[in-house]
């Protein structure tokens, strides 16, 4: 498994279900928007510091360049995600199977109540080496946290799948795809596309409750209920 995170990166404890107004920092807020709406490579540090009303330099006082901005988000989106996992983890104890469906449930909220940081990670492509090792380490911990879970499961006859990293690779996918398509105004709620996902997740490791909808956790009583 790779190493975890330094403590450094850590954030306060909160509820991981909670979600409040996004508490960024103006001109992170508007460099956010500006590279969503724009593409990084398309939005210029003029064009950030406009959007936030003020002068080059005084962005620059703030961040170093338009890397630093991008670089910035990034991890506090991958920080923000770990943090929410490993809560969902703590809170689900040693079973393997509540544990794998509070932790997409966790991933899935996160994508649909941040999506605008979310999405930020199609842009994963124009940072520099040394910024892409960084934050690819961050996602691969997300992904090692997953797949013990699953391995654990399979220890335990919980999960089925032969090809268990695929399996949790495939799992990241879906689940990060819910930042591109999710709309608040669309006919389910953040908490039902959690459901459906767990319950495709469960899926795509094996296991049996997935198809038989005997799975004995509340996410199987609220899966499929629009709103």
């Amino acid at each position: 498994m790779s190493t975890e995170p330094g403590q450094d990166t850590a954030r306060p404890a909160q509820h991981w279900r909670s979600y409040g107004p996004l508490d960024l920092h103006p001109i992170l807020l508007h460099a956010m928007r500006a590279f969503n709406e724009q593409g990084y490579h398309g939005t210029s540090v003029r064009d950030i510091a406009s959007r936030v009303g003020v002068t080059v330099p005084a962005l620059y006082y703030h961040y170093e360049n338009k890397q630093a901005l991008l670089t910035t988000l990034l991890e506090t989106s991958m920080k923000d995600v770990l943090d929410r996992c490993r809560a969902a983890a703590a809170e689900a104890g040693d079973d393997p199977l509540r544990r794998f469906c509070g932790m997409v449930e966790s991933i899935v909220l996160y994508m649909a109540h941040r999506k605008g940081l979310a999405f930020l990670d199609t842009e994963i492509r124009s940072l520099e080496p040394q910024n892409r090792a960084r934050y690819v380490a961050l996602r691969d911990y997300l992904e090692h946290m997953l797949l013990d879970t699953v391995e654990a499961g399979r220890a335990q006859g919980v999960f089925t799948t032969p090809i268990p990293a695929d399996a949790v690779r495939a799992v990241l996918v879906l689940c990060q795809g819910v930042a591109n398509w999710y709309r608040t105004d669309g006919p389910l709620t953040a908490e039902e596309v959690a459901d459906r996902h767990v319950l495709l997740s469960l899926g795509t490791v094996g296991h049996p409750g997935a198809v038989t909808g005997e799975l004995g956790l509340p996410v199987a009583g609220r899966a499929g209920r629009g709103r």
